[in-house]
């Protein structure tokens, strides 16, 4: 049988070793010659080299208001500063609605400042703050979002609570009567947006200098349940009634683009510098000017009465939040949604013989007989079946 031969290579290493050896190497070292040794590159995501590093435990504690959200932290109001914060690992939030919006109060552990003096700039996005706790929400204006069929739990909810603002007291709904025109049905659904979230509805209806409304149209709009108030951003009207009306309140903003929302902010408040824009003359809609949140410290009107115990991260003159997810509140409901917000519906709903039931004209609907017998207030089913039809015609 003959010996088998090695390949050229092979026998060249084996020889090279043997010689290296003999020469007094040692036997351990021998196949790690020639090796670079290297540190293995590891990409940490920015949040793991901006967290603090302190034990929280050790750190003060204070209680703050989420003045702005982001991917990564949230912007935290403490003692009149405003701070980034990053999210501690232990915070807990419930898996049904969203964990951190803007108007939530916060506990923050607050970091020593690492930044030099004149460098803030160039450390902006480290963290002086971690959030570890949130206060149980008062209120919270809300779009539900359904829960993949994957992740549903068989004992929670079946939709996800996307929370546009929390905690906040009113609902400040901003329309016109002209450019654009006045919209009753749009008014309607915030109106239900409102009263799910249990936040007073108010409505400011601005450009009084164009054109004022109907004693008619007013009267309807109270009968729904809206406070009613007039007002000119331009010659300012009706301004010191609806400071005093939002003093020492949160408030939010509502309304369809157009109507001066941004113009009526800049009245309120000095140096808001918030963006306005015309409206298209092609078809007298609004264009959108708020691309993110912002919230406005409102001052004290001269005759207001004196505030009691503050909210935390209030003035005497109130709140005045601004952001888009509210604007688009009024338009996004679906049909599909539109049962979830009037919650009196839910006792009765399961008892309708039709699973698919609209609660319009079935038979045996017991929306419809808890109507008739009372159970439920006839003003918001006839709301309900109102904004049902303007969802079924609009385009």
């Amino acid at each position: 049988m003959s010996k088998r031969r090695r390949k050229g290579k092979s026998e060249r290493r084996i020889k090279h070793w043997h010689t290296r050896y003999q020469a007094g190497e040692e036997a351990g070292a021998l196949g790690h010659r020639g090796r670079k040794h290297t540190v293995r590159a590891v990409k940490l995501p920015p949040s793991r080299l901006e967290t603090p590093e302190e034990n929280l435990e050790d750190l003060p504690k204070k209680e703050g208001l989420v003045v702005a959200v982001y991917r990564q932290g949230v912007l935290v109001r403490i003692d009149g500063r405003e701070i980034l914060c990053a999210i501690a690992k232990t915070f807990r939030a419930p898996e049904s609605t969203s964990a951190l919006a803007v108007g939530d109060v916060a506990t923050v552990a607050v970091t020593q400042a690492r930044h030099i003096d004149g460098q803030r700039e160039i450390d902006k996005l480290r963290s002086e703050g971690m959030v570890v706790a949130r206060r149980p929400r008062e209120t919270a204006l809300v779009r539900p979002r359904p829960v993949s069929a994957k992740r549903v739990d068989p004992h929670g909810p079946d939709t996800f609570e996307q929370v546009i603002a929390a905690n906040m007291d009113v609902l400040l709904v901003v329309a016109s009567v002209c450019e654009p025109k006045l919209r009753p049905r749009l008014i309607e659904r915030f109106l239900i947006v409102a009263e799910r979230g249990e936040l007073e509805p108010v409505l400011a209806i601005n450009k009084i200098d164009l054109a004022r409304p109907a004693d008619e149209v007013v009267a309807d709009l109270r009968e729904l349940g809206l406070e009613v108030l007039l007002c000119s951003a331009v010659r300012g009207d009706g301004l010191d009634a609806l400071r005093k009306r939002l003093a020492g309140r949160r408030s939010v903003l509502a309304g369809a683009s157009g109507v001066g929302k941004s113009a009526l902010v800049n009245a309120l408040v000095p140096d808001a510098e918030a963006v306005t824009r015309s409206v298209r003359r092609k078809d007298e809609r609004g264009r959108h000017t708020t691309a993110a949140a912002a919230v406005y410290d409102l001052p004290a009107p001269a005759e207001a009465d004196a505030p009691g115990e503050l909210p935390v991260g209030v003035g005497p003159g109130g709140i005045l939040v601004d952001t888009p997810g509210v604007r688009e509140l009024g338009f996004a409901i679906d049909l599909e949604e539109l049962s979830w917000y009037f919650p009196e519906f839910e006792l009765f709903a399961p008892r309708c013989r039709f699973g698919d039931c609209t609660h319009t004209h079935e038979p045996d609907c017991a929306v419809l007989a808890a109507v008739t017998a009372g159970s439920i207030a006839r003003r918001r089913y006839e709301t309900y079946l109102r904004i049902r039809e303007s969802l079924e015609h609009q385009p």
